[in-house]
C-alpha cells in the first residue's frame, strides 16, 4: 500500500510538473506579416507589428554601421554638420560619426527600431542628399490621412491653419477604394460627412495649437537646413510632374513609416459657428515598390536582403558587363525626388537630387486647380510653358531637372523660352515649387559618348551665356541663365560654381590608382578625364588631380578636400610680361560650357523682369540654378506661403553633386581596393546610403561652401483661399502685383 501511494504521489508530481511547464511555455504567436499579406490597406499598428517582428541580427547591425561609417568619409559635409555655420547654426548640429558610435553600443528590440534610429539621426543633419534608407522599412507601407492641411492668410493679414479646401477632391479620387473607411470612422453627426471638413479652420491638433505640431514635424522632417522650409513641408502643395500636375499632401497627411495610429482635431467647418472635435485614424497603403509576401520569412526575403543593385560592381572583373551595369536601375532611384530616369542616362549624367524616405508623389492635382490654358507646343514633361492672359507674362513651370528623354528636355527649354518671347512675353515667372533637382547640369562630366550630342543642354547654361559655333557641350542650369540673362562676366566662361570633392585617404588612393593606369577604359567618376577645370580645359589623362590636397580643420576635426584654387602662370621675356594665363588646373569647374547648339547671343529677359518662385522646396540642381540667378544676376526670388515672422529661404540643400554608396563601392572595387581596411564592405541589407560627393563654393563668399550661406527670399507671397495650390491663380496674382510694382518702382527711379 505504501509503495502504491509513493507511486501515486510521484505520478501526481510529474503531472503537476508537466502542467506547470505547459503553463510557462510561450504560446506560439500568430505571424504578424501573414495576417496582413495580400492586403493593400492595413492599420498602421498592423504594419508596425510586421515591420518590428524581426529581431536585430548582430551581424547585420555591425555590417550596416561599418558600411555607413566608412562611406561617410566620402560625404563632403560630415564635419560641417557637427555644427553648421551661421545662419544654420541652430538648425544643423549633428555628429553622425558619434551617432553611429552610440548606436553600435545600444540594444534594440527589433531591426526596425535600429533602422529608425539611424534613419532619424541622418534626418537630423537636414541635408536631403545625406541619408540611410532601407527598402525593408521606408515606405514599405506609406501612411496617409485624408485631411491634408494648408496655411492661409486672410485679408487682414492674420494666418490660420486649415484643412485644404481641395482635400476631399484629392482623397476621394486617390483613395477611392478606402474612402468609406474614413467616412465611417468619423463620429456622431460627422459620420459620412468627410467632404464637409474641406476648408475647415483648425484650432487644435492633439489638443495643442497647430504650430506645435508643425514645429515638432520640423525636428524629424530633414531634407532642408532652413527651419521655414521644413515648416512649409508640413502643408500640402502642388508640383509639375513628368505626366501632369501632381499634389503633395505634406508631412502631416503622409508618412514614410506606420508610427502614428490617429490624430485628434478641433476644427470649425466652413459656414459653421460651432467647433467640432474628433479623432480620425491614419491608414497604411502597401508601397508601389514593395515586394509581395505571405509571411515574415517571405517579407524578409523579398524586401530586406541586398539585391544585385544594392552594392557596387568591379567594372574590370572578367565577368563584368559595363552595359548591364549601365542598364540596371540604381538602388537609390526609388528615393530620389525626380521622375524616373533612363538608367543609361543616369550613369552618364551625374545627379544632384534630393532623397527622401517617401517616394516622389504621383497623386493628381485636382482638375479644377490645374492650368486650363494650353501649354505652349514646345513644352515637354516637367517643363511646361504658359502665356498668361495679360499677354506680357510668360511662365516656365519647371518641376524637375530630370525628364524621360534628356535630349527633348534640353531642346524644350530653349524653344519654349523663344516661344514665350515670340508670343510677346516681357516678364518671366519660373515656378520651381517642389523641384528636388535632378541631372547635375552644371557638373556634367564630358564623357566621350556625349561630347558630340545634345544630351548636355542644361538649364543654368541655357539661360545665362552666349553661343559660339565652336562649342561642343552644355548644361541646363548654366544654359538657362545664359538664355535669360545673355553673355556677361558672370556667365562667361562659366555660369556655375567652383567645387571640390572630399579627399579622404581612400579617395586619394582611388585617384592614385587611376592616375597609375587603373581605369584604362575611363569608366570611373574619379577619372580626371571626366572633369574640366574652371577654365574649361579637360584634365589630362592619368593626372592625380586631387594632389596636393587642401587640408583644413572644421569643428575641431581635421579634414581634406581636393584643390580648387588655380595657378597663375606667366611667361616672361626679359622683363616684359608676354602672356599670362589663369589655368585653374586644380579647381573643378562646372563642366557646362561651351555649348552644342545655337541660341541667342543676347538676353531674352532682363533680370528685373524675372521672378523665381517656389514654396522653398527647391533643392540640389534647383538650388544651384536659383542661387546663380539670384546672386550673380540679380533675379528676384519669392516663397509661397510661410509663417509670418519666420525668414523664408528660396532654396536649400545645395550640394554640387550627390551620389550613393553603390557608386563609391564601384570606384573601390574597380580600382582593386575592396580589401583595403578603409574600404566599406558590401551591404547585407537592402539599404541605400546617399552622400554629397562634390560641394559647390559660394558666390558671395567664394572661400566657403554655398551650402552654408544664406538664401533669403526677396518676397514672401501669402497664400489665400483663392490661390492656395492653384498655380494659375498664383501666377496671375504675381503678374498683376509684383511685376506692376517693379515697373512703377523703376519709373520712379528713372524719373
Amino acid at each position: 500500500m505504501l509503495l502504491m501511494n509513493a507511486r501515486f504521489v510521484a505520478r501526481l508530481a510529474i503531472f503537476f510538473a508537466i502542467r506547470a511547464a505547459q503553463a510557462t511555455k510561450p504560446v506560439p504567436q500568430p505571424d504578424p506579416c501573414a495576417s496582413i499579406s495580400g492586403r493593400r490597406w492595413v492599420q498602421p499598428s498592423e504594419a508596425r507589428a510586421c515591420l518590428g517582428a524581426a529581431p536585430l541580427d548582430p551581424l547585420v547591425k555591425a555590417n550596416i554601421i561599418e558600411v555607413v561609417n566608412k562611406t561617410l568619409a566620402f560625404h563632403t559635409s560630415t564635419n560641417y554638420q557637427i555644427h553648421a555655420p551661421i545662419p544654420f547654426d541652430k538648425d544643423v548640429k549633428e555628429d553622425l560619426v558619434a551617432d553611429l558610435e552610440r548606436i553600435s553600443k545600444q540594444k534594440y528590440d527589433s531591426e526596425f527600431d535600429f533602422h529608425l534610429d539611424i534613419y532619424y539621426s541622418f534626418k537630423n543633419v537636414n541635408d536631403g542628399h545625406c541619408g540611410v534608407y532601407n527598402y525593408c522599412y521606408d515606405s514599405l507601407y506609406v501612411t496617409y490621412l485624408p485631411l491634408p492641411l494648408v496655411l492661409l492668410t486672410a485679408d487682414d493679414g492674420s494666418q490660420s491653419v486649415h484643412i485644404a479646401p481641395e482635400a476631399f477632391s484629392v482623397t476621394s479620387k486617390e483613395f477611392e477604394d478606402e474612402i468609406e473607411f474614413w467616412q465611417n470612422a468619423l463620429p456622431g453627426h460627422l459620420k459620412g460627412k468627410l467632404a464637409s471638413l474641406s476648408g475647415a479652420k483648425v484650432f487644435l491638433i492633439n489638443d495643442k495649437e497647430p504650430f506645435v505640431a508643425v514645429n515638432e514635424s520640423t525636428e524629424t522632417a530633414g531634407s532642408y537646413q532652413s527651419f521655414a522650409t521644413r515648416q512649409n513641408s508640413f502643408f500640402s502643395s502642388y508640383h509639375r510632374g513628368a505626366a501632369g500636375w501632381e499634389y503633395n499632401m505634406g508631412n502631416f497627411a503622409t508618412k514614410a513609416h506606420p508610427l502614428v495610429d490617429s490624430v485628434k482635431l478641433t476644427v470649425q467647418r466652413v459656414n459653421s459657428s460651432v467647433n467640432d472635435s474628433f479623432t480620425i485614424p491614419y491608414l497604411s497603403r502597401f508601397g508601389s515598390n514593395s515586394k509581395n509576401f505571405t509571411d515574415l520569412a517571405s517579407f524578409r526575403a523579398n524586401n530586406c536582403v541586398a539585391t544585385n543593385a544594392t552594392n557596387g560592381v568591379d567594372l574590370y572583373h572578367p565577368s563584368a558587363s559595363v552595359q548591364a551595369y549601365e542598364e540596371t536601375p540604381p538602388a537609390i532611384a526609388y528615393f530620389q525626388q525626380q521622375p524616373p530616369v533612363n538608367p543609361v542616362e543616369y550613369r552618364k549624367q551625374p545627379m544632384n537630387v534630393l532623397l527622401d524616405g517617401l517616394p516622389l508623389t504621383d497623386i493628381d492635382l485636382p482638375e479644377h486647380l490645374q492650368p486650363s490654358m494650353h501649354a505652349l507646343n514646345q513644352s515637354y514633361s516637367v517643363a511646361q510653358f504658359y502665356m498668361l492672359k495679360d499677354n506680357s507674362t510668360g511662365v516656365l513651370a519647371l518641376g524637375s531637372f530630370s525628364a524621360g528623354n534628356f535630349t527633348l528636355f534640353g531642346e524644350s527649354l530653349l524653344s519654349g523660352l523663344l516661344g514665350l518671347k515670340a508670343a510677346g512675353a516681357k516678364n518671366l515667372i519660373v515656378d520651381v515649387t517642389n523641384n528636388g533637382g535632378g541631372k547635375n547640369v552644371l557638373l556634367s562630366p564630358p564623357l566621350k559618348e556625349l561630347t558630340k550630342s545634345v544630351y548636355r543642354v542644361y538649364l543654368h547654361c541655357t539661360l545665362a551665356s552666349s553661343y559660339s559655333k565652336t562649342r561642343s557641350s552644355t548644361s541646363l542650369r548654366a544654359a538657362n541663365t545664359w538664355k535669360i540673362i545673355g553673355p556677361k562676366e558672370s556667365t562667361e566662361p562659366q555660369a556655375g560654381l567652383d567645387s571640390s570633392t572630399r579627399a579622404g585617404p581612400l579617395a586619394q588612393l582611388i585617384v592614385q590608382k587611376i592616375a597609375s593606369g587603373g581605369d584604362p577604359d575611363e569608366l570611373l567618376s574619379y577619372n580626371p578625364v571626366q572633369w574640366t577645370n574652371a577654365s574649361h580645359h579637360a584634365f589630362p589623362s592619368l593626372t592625380n588631380w586631387m594632389k596636393p590636397t587642401i587640408d583644413t580643420v572644421i569643428n575641431g576635426k581635421h579634414d581634406s578636400f581636393s584643390q580648387r584654387y588655380g595657378l597663375l602662370l606667366a611667361l616672361f621675356h626679359g622683363t616684359s610680361l608676354i602672356v599670362t594665363q589663369y589655368f585653374a588646373l586644380r579647381r573643378l569647374g562646372q563642366e557646362c560650357q561651351p555649348f552644342s547648339w545655337e541660341a541667342p547671343d543676347y538676353a531674352l529677359f532682363e533680370p528685373e523682369d524675372v521672378l523665381i518662385i517656389s514654396n522653398g522646396r527647391c533643392a540640389s540642381s534647383c538650388s544651384l540654378f536659383s542661387i546663380t540667378m539670384s546672386k550673380s544676376e540679380g533675379v528676384r526670388t519669392a516663397v509661397l506661403g510661410g509663417k509670418h515672422g519666420v525668414p523664408q529661404e528660396y532654396c536649400g540643400t545645395v550640394g554640387g553633386q550627390s551620389t550613393d554608396f553603390s557608386m563609391v563601392d564601384t570606384e573601390v572595387k574597380s580600382t582593386k581596393l575592396k580589401n583595403h581596411t578603409l574600404a566599406p564592405p558590401d551591404f547585407l541589407s537592402n539599404s541605400v546610403q546617399g552622400i554629397t560627393w562634390r560641394l559647390g563654393y559660394g558666390i558671395d563668399d567664394p572661400e566657403q561652401p554655398e551650402e552654408w550661406q544664406p538664401h533669403p527670399a526677396d518676397i514672401n507671397i501669402p497664400l489665400t483661399l483663392e490661390t492656395v495650390n492653384n498655380p494659375v491663380a498664383i501666377w496671375e496674382s504675381i503678374a498683376s502685383k509684383e511685376f506692376r510694382k517693379q515697373k512703377l518702382f523703376q519709373v520712379q527711379i528713372d524719373y
